[in-house]
């Protein structure tokens, strides 16, 4: 059973009892990203403020999110397909173009449905119909993404136990567990000359940035994300994929230090064993009998 506020439940009552009594009401989606970076979009013509948040109704058009009951334990998930113009950001990014480069992933997913006063008119209150997360971007072109999204019960498909015994370190580089400051082993620099969309020549690089991520900062790959294969002379960093375009002479970018999560380059690298949660000595399985 779904609950909402005491002005919703006597407004529905009232359009029961009268024909000419209109219920007005507006589709709003929330989308909070694993930054914090909030977005909320509407389907009507006009800005909806609920709950504090101003829902726009000039951003990208949301379609999906149908509202389903069952009885029992069950993952509900659905496809939603967001159309977008080029002109519709994302963080200083086309949002085709970001949802593409992972701007969604492990993002949150809402949807109200908001009752108003009027078309334009204040909110009376709302319904959440869905809560859930992003689970896997299936395409994107050129006007439009197409998104599979679970509801929060999805959680219960995740392994268990929550700790596992392996020779490296389960820790995500710079997250809490491991400890390491992102920004004490990251650098910014610029593109240098005869640079491609694979190839980035930069003053900056440095042999620890294999394995790192890089973030652009201006040009046409602003807040693109790349991860870095290799380092080539000290000089020149190569890129597991090629970038959406080719980056251009001067382009900023901040570059950080990569991790294969092994106890050597914990200690030499980071000097961070103490926070090390790999098992070296672990015997292999092919011996363990």
């Amino acid at each position: 059973m779904k609950t909402t506020t005491s002005p919703v439940i006597a407004a529905l009552n009232a359009a029961r009892g009268a024909f000419d009594a209109p219920i007005v009401f507006a589709e709003c989606f929330t989308f909070t990203l694993s930054t914090g970076t909030v977005l909320a979009w509407t389907n009507v013509d006009l800005p909806v403020t609920y709950n504090g948040v101003t829902f726009s109704a000039s951003g990208p058009l949301v379609q999906g999110l149908k509202y389903k009951s069952s009885v029992g334990l069950e993952v509900d998930k659905q496809q939603i397909t967001i159309a977008a113009r080029p002109t519709d950001l994302i963080s200083g990014a086309p949002a085709l173009q970001a949802i593409r480069d992972g701007a969604f992933d492990g993002a949150s997913v809402q949807r109200d449905r908001v009752f108003l006063t009027a078309i334009g008119g204040s909110a009376i209150g709302g319904v959440t119909l869905f809560h859930g997360r992003v689970s896997t971007v299936d395409q994107v072109g050129r006007t439009q993404a197409q998104i599979t999204v679970a509801s929060d019960l999805v959680i219960l498909d995740y392994d268990m136990p929550r700790n596992l015994y392996s020779a490296t370190c389960v820790h995500t580089l710079y997250d809490s567990g491991c400890g390491v400051i992102r920004g004490t082993y990251s650098a910014s620099g610029t593109v240098g000359s005869g640079s491609s969309a694979s190839l980035i020549n930069t003053s900056a690089a440095a042999l620890g940035h294999a394995q790192g991520s890089l973030v652009f900062t201006s040009g046409v790959n602003a807040n693109v994300k790349a991860t870095v294969k290799s380092v080539i002379n000290g000089t020149s960093l190569t890129l597991m994929y090629p970038l959406p375009a080719p980056p251009g002479v001067g382009d900023a970018f901040n570059v950080a230090f990569g991790c294969d999560h092994t106890r050597g380059t914990c200690q030499a690298k980071f000097a961070n064993l103490a926070n090390f949660r790999g098992f070296p000595f672990i015997p292999p399985p092919q011996i363990a009998y």
